[in-house]
């Protein structure tokens, strides 16, 4: 009795910190609205992204207390009865127990693989085209309201949260379909990769206001060197000169882009740098929290659909935090938008990790750089983007650069067996980063959104 009372103090405690850290951020919150400097200020994303974090802290300084509390403690080893309030601490905070090995899938006949590879590679492309071209508009263009007068939506944090709610219900309804737990490791695991995910998120809509779509499009293949600087300061790893080659090679492609294209949103060096920075923010963020998601899979070997389920309700209670007042156009195409916008980003997310655990990582990423290459096309037509020679040999050198890369690392793995002996196991190129399952290899794309 005197134990459930003492948890239940520190629980009343950690609920008014929590109210304190809510409060807080609503009187800064008002604070920036009602300054203009700070609104008009070619630099306003750095405070609006600073108020986020002061948001996030609503969740993340009470849960970090509460869970030194009871590992201090050693609540979960006391435990004698269960209750909903343990059971809840131990699914957010506790060790969950060994799960049941599932039956092994039946082979699929190959007529069937070929229509699955058309159904996921058709749905792809549908669902990132549609996502990418409401993306811009909805970030970029001018919606009518019922006087007459033009509003632009920029409240970024709220298509986050829109996202992720439409995400998680996706992904909790198929898992509750097929009769899966949703939780296969403590809750607060996922709260890491949900934190960055939501942070690049936010950055990926929040740059289409300083650099043009086919720019950030693009910029995410330059992602491979984050991961490689990461790889190489944190894990030692150890990389092939023809992954440097290529590496090299996107960088010089984008750069040509850069300076071949000419974005209306550049007309000064600081949206330029502002732009720039959002990017670099994004692509770091995006590396860590495939990174962490690597680690995850290979130490608690969840089902993609519990990973996508639990990252997406840690960003939920993250973004909900942080969510300012509603100031999305009241306006009923917006609303469609909006909704399509986070349904074609949740439906990608669902193909994504099907194609991932039917054809592996390689066909995914082909998939994936196909349809950059086709955004980029159709972004550049509805939206009139221009483009010189020379950003066109840009975008030409960073998928040809793509392509090689794949296929070097192809010929490489298919000849690794065959260097071998016979007697010794196979063992993984040791330049590569943490492994997942072969369900759900390392390097696929954590949330797109």
């Amino acid at each position: 009795m005197q134990s459930r009372l003492v948890i239940g103090c520190v629980l009343i405690s950690c609920l008014v910190l929590a109210w304190v850290c809510s409060d807080l951020y609503q009187e800064l919150l008002d604070i920036y609205e009602h300054t203009e400097v700070l609104i008009d200020s070619d630099y306003s994303w750095c405070f609006r992204l600073l108020l986020n974090l002061v948001g996030y802290s609503t969740i993340l300084v009470p849960g970090y207390i509460l869970y030194k509390y009871l590992h201090k403690t050693q609540y979960f080893d006391k435990i004698t009865k269960h209750t909903w309030v343990s059971r809840l601490l131990l699914a957010c905070f506790g060790e969950p127990g060994e799960r049941l090995p599932e039956a092994a899938k039946p082979p699929r006949a190959e007529g069937r693989e070929c229509l699955e590879l058309v159904f996921c590679f058709g749905g792809l492309m549908a669902a990132y085209l549609v996502w990418g071209l409401l993306q811009e508009k909805i970030m970029t263009q001018n919606y009518v309201m019922a006087d007459g007068s033009l509003v632009r939506f920029d409240d970024s944090q709220l298509l986050v949260f829109v996202n992720r709610l439409l995400a998680f219900a996706l992904a909790l309804g198929r898992l509750a379909w097929r009769g899966r737990p949703v939780l296969v490791a403590p809750l607060y695991k996922f709260c890491y990769c949900a934190l960055t995910n939501i942070i690049s998120a936010w950055c990926q809509y929040e740059a289409l206001k300083f650099v043009s779509f086919p720019t950030q499009v693009l910029s995410k293949s330059c992602k491979v060197i984050p991961v490689m600087l990461m790889g190489k300061l944190i894990s030692r790893n150890k990389y092939e000169p023809y992954e440097y080659l290529t590496a090299l090679l996107i960088s010089l492609g984008m750069a040509l882009f850069m300076f071949g294209s000419h974005d209306d949103y550049a007309v000064s060096a600081a949206t330029t740098g502002s732009g720039l920075a959002l990017l670099a923010l994004y692509m770091a963020c995006d590396s860590f929290t495939s990174s962490w998601q690597a680690a995850l899979f290979a130490r608690h070997s969840p089902r993609p659909l519990q990973m996508l389920a639990a990252v997406n309700l840690c960003s939920l209670a993250l973004t909900a935090a942080a969510l300012p007042r509603p100031t999305a156009p009241r306006h009923p195409v917006f609303v469609t938008d909006c909704l399509l916008l986070s349904l074609s980003s949740a439906v990608g997310q669902m193909l994504i990790y099907r194609t991932i655990a039917r054809f592996g990582a390689v066909v995914f990423t082909i998939i994936m750089t196909l349809r950059q290459a086709v955004s980029i096309l159709v972004s550049c037509a509805v939206y009139g983007h221009a483009v010189s020679a020379g950003g066109a040999c840009g975008v030409l050198l960073v998928f040809a650069a793509v392509l090689l890369r794949l296929y070097c690392r192809g010929r490489r793995t298919r000849s690794a067996p065959q260097r071998a002996p016979h007697h010794a196991p196979q063992r993984a190129p040791h330049h590569a980063p943490q492994r997942a399952p072969h369900h759900a290899p390392h390097h696929a794309p954590a949330q797109p959104v």
